[in-house]
């Protein structure tokens, strides 16, 4: 494998690497078991809200001038050393949640400080996605390691649910073996040792991202410490000027709306299955399987789609199909679907989630990866780490709306259902300010 090749899968590695993050902890393991610590589906989503929407503003506000130390200096990978060390730290943390003997604020306090690391390292690997491929090509660059690391989240559910993660009927993972270690079900210990597993999951597959990527020489590179100095005045300059480049800053704020409302499916989607069907965790676990599964394929797909038809394309069609998806996950209950009363002992709202989750994964996927393609076409090439700090930013900056408003909403109303339908009014922000997006070809060789 030549070089150049090698950059490209070390960078693919981090996307494996990172999304254990999002895949065990924020949607489908430990978010569902703060319902369990907490004793209320509600008290559960009401908490995990404002919790992930408070490390959400951190993020949003450090990002952008972390971006601009960054492309003064030329140096992203001594950042993304220190935000793996806390993603590592606050996940493996996660260890502390223990039923009946554990603190509320140190457990979220962990939770946040893991999140923010992953957030932070994403937007400087984000940045390199110009220096991996001809512009061209970004599209399925982009696409294949979203593929990729959606393999890597699904690989790692996998071993939680078939090696740790008990179910309470049997008493046996699933399948069929007790859980591995000799972890305790009694205190929790198989659930509560998904955040050390995502830890060394993220330690041991970044070894390919750190051997195989290496920085190019930035002419013009300065000291981080002046660097440091310089950000603020330059990321000033770059907000002041937005105006002017009335296509990015309106593809900065649809993604905004948008990024926010599907991080809002994903931090409750969980936490939705539990307290509104009931469900198990390792009936969430094989939801979390479909939905990473039609994510992968669908992120490969689209990277494809991508370059054929640009970015926009492939945005617009999975934003139609979020919403009509979250539409009909509000009509979804263990009484209803879509209407249609049913009995407490039907399976059909479970199918009907089922296959929504599978769309959610497919439309996640893809809008994702487009999304990420559509930044590099937007971005000015010598500002291109500031500008994804900027993405990072607007995807951070109203990332409290999601998560806030959902808890808001349900809080007001005591209904899960009614809580997330803050998501489509996101959604359909998102696609409508769009119109105002160009996105220009790019030339072909």
């Amino acid at each position: 494998m030549d070089a150049a090749r090698k950059k490209i899968w070390g960078w693919w590695f981090f996307d494996w690497a990172s999304q254990p993050f999002n895949t065990l902890l924020i949607t489908f393991i430990f978010a569902p078991y703060m319902k369990d610590l907490l004793g209320s589906g509600t008290a559960a989503q009401t908490v995990w809200g404002y919790g992930v929407g408070l490390a959400g503003i951190v993020i949003a506000l450090a990002s952008p001038f972390l971006g601009a130390i960054a492309d003064r200096s030329g140096r992203r990978m001594p950042f993304i050393w220190l935000f793996s060390a806390m993603y590592v730290a606050g996940a493996g943390a996660l260890w502390a949640a223990a039923p009946g003997d554990f603190s509320l604020l140190f457990v979220m306090t962990a939770f946040a400080i893991g999140m923010i690391g992953m957030e932070f390292a994403t937007t400087f690997t984000n940045a390199m996605l110009p220096d991996l491929a001809p512009r061209a090509e970004i599209g399925k660059v982009s696409g294949s390691g979203w593929a990729f690391g959606y393999v890597g989240g699904l690989l790692s559910l996998i071993v939680m649910l078939a090696l740790l993660q008990v179910n309470p009927a049997t008493g046996k993972t699933l399948i069929g073996l007790p859980p591995m270690f000799g972890l305790d079900p009694a205190s929790r210990e198989d659930t509560r040792i998904v955040g050390p597993l995502t830890a060394v999951w993220y330690a041991l597959f970044m070894v390919p991202f750190f051997l195989w990527v290496r920085e190019p020489r930035h002419p013009g590179a300065v000291p981080v410490a002046r660097a440091a100095r310089e950000a603020w005045p330059e990321l000033r300059a770059t907000l002041r000027a937005l105006p002017q480049n009335r296509s990015l800053l309106a593809f900065l704020i649809a993604s905004m709306f948008y990024r926010d409302a599907l991080n809002g499916i994903y931090t409750f989607g969980g936490l939705y299955a539990k307290g509104v069907l009931d469900w198990s965790i390792p009936q969430i676990g094989i939801f979390g399987i479909l939905g990473t599964i039609t994510g992968a394929l669908f992120a490969w797909l689209g990277g494809k789609a991508d370059d054929r038809f640009g970015p926009m394309a492939v945005i617009t069609a999975c934003l139609g199909v979020l919403i009509v998806v979250v539409i009909g996950v509000v009509f979804i209950d263990r009484s209803t679907v879509f209407g249609l009363a049913v009995g407490p002992e039907s399976r059909l709202p479970d199918i009907a989630f089922y296959l929504l989750g599978g769309l959610i994964g497919a439309g996640g996927g893809a809008l994702q990866s487009a999304s990420r393609t559509m930044m590099v076409r937007q971005a000015e090439p010598e500002k291109i780490t500031e500008s994804f700090g900027l993405y990072a930013l607007t995807g951070k900056a109203t990332a409290f709306l999601a998560p806030l408003s959902i808890a808001a909403v349900t809080q007001i109303t005591d209904n899960q259902s009614l809580g997330i339908t803050p998501v489509i009014v996101l959604f359909v922000l998102g696609a409508g300010l769009l119109v105002f997006v160009r996105s220009t070809p790019v030339p072909r060789a």
